[in-house]
């Protein structure tokens, strides 16, 4: 399980989820706009938890799915969260992105 990404090197983020289609796309849609509004460009993107996308450095999954997440992807930065609508951890990210300091997993 990779610890921590520097922010330079991430160029996707993965919305993982149960089935790759609802909530995760809801957040994806939601950091997509903040980082729209920061000016940064890196991919966002929703999938299901069980396929990842190996190119993904950090991925986002909620709390009952970030042991699967870590499992089926050791190479990125796993963040869990508790929800999808609203999330600070959005804020705290794109900022991490913006000031360039690293992205750090959750435990």
């Amino acid at each position: 399980m990779a610890d921590s990404v520097p922010a330079n090197q991430v160029k996707k983020i993965v919305f993982a989820c149960e089935a790759g289609m609802g909530t995760s796309l809801l957040g994806a849609s939601q950091l997509k706009k903040k980082l729209r509004q920061a000016e940064l460009s890196v991919e966002v993107v929703n999938s299901p938890v069980h396929s990842i996308p190996q190119d993904a450095q950090v991925v986002l999954a909620h709390e009952i799915l970030a042991n699967l997440a870590r499992e089926k992807a050791p190479w990125a930065v796993v963040i869990s969260f508790e929800n999808f609508v609203g999330n600070p951890m959005y804020d705290k990210i794109v900022q991490a992105l913006g000031d360039n300091v690293d992205i750090i997993a959750s435990k």
